[in-house]
């Protein structure tokens, strides 16, 4: 049965590629990425500050807004917002955004946000451990060690704002339509496949 994908939902192990490789694919197709754009539209479309939004980017926890509350229509509750609440806001931002075009979006669970929708291919981008830490390290100026750590935290940190937000299991392969390895055919190529794959569906 074919299908007609109009949205691209990537998750991506930390140190992949993942980033880069939706930037090549957004290219190749002609359509918007976003990722951090989401912050700043979840902001406006809230009135708070998109500095409260970063600093919850993809994480857990219970924050103080009183420094970052600007004029929003998200009501006030004990001087916080919740992760719940910031969840909401930037879920309708990436439905809204998905009805308006067809779209790319990076983690922030939109594979679970939109799963209601037909048109979505979910894609997983992951790589060896060796990769990622080179990755890493060239990137982030890091010595081996220092940049296997960050990686460790920040899969840990995704996995567990997947997990408590979906009920899922982040990086599970039955979670996906799609799970490669980065590493094989590097940033354009794994960018290309996925743009064939994505055409192949649509035969």
């Amino acid at each position: 049965m074919s299908k007609n994908v109009r949205i691209i939902n990537i998750g991506r192990q930390f140190g992949s590629g993942g980033r880069l490789i939706a930037a090549e694919l957004g290219r190749i197709l002609n359509i918007p990425v976003y990722d951090n754009e989401l912050i700043t539209k979840a902001a406006e479309e809230s009135g708070f500050s998109k500095q409260l939004f970063a600093g919850k980017d993809e994480k857990r926890s219970l924050f103080s807004f009183s420094s970052f509350f600007s004029s929003g229509r998200y009501s006030m509750s004990d001087n916080y917002l919740s992760d719940n609440e910031l969840f909401k806001i930037q879920g309708n931002v990436i439905r809204k955004l998905a009805e308006e075009s067809p779209s790319i979006f990076i983690g922030r669970c939109s594979d679970y946000i939109l799963r209601e929708r037909t048109d979505c291919l979910d894609v997983f981008i992951c790589a060896p451990m060796e990769a990622r830490i080179k990755l890493v390290c060239e990137r982030e100026n890091l010595t081996p060690e220092d940049a296997e750590d960050l990686i460790i935290r920040k899969d840990r940190t995704r996995k567990t704002y997947y997990d408590y937000f979906t009920f899922g299991d982040w990086g599970v392969a039955s979670n996906y339509d799609l799970c490669i390895d980065s590493s094989i055919l590097g940033i354009e190529g794994t960018a290309r496949f996925i743009a064939d794959f994505k055409d192949l569906l649509a035969k």
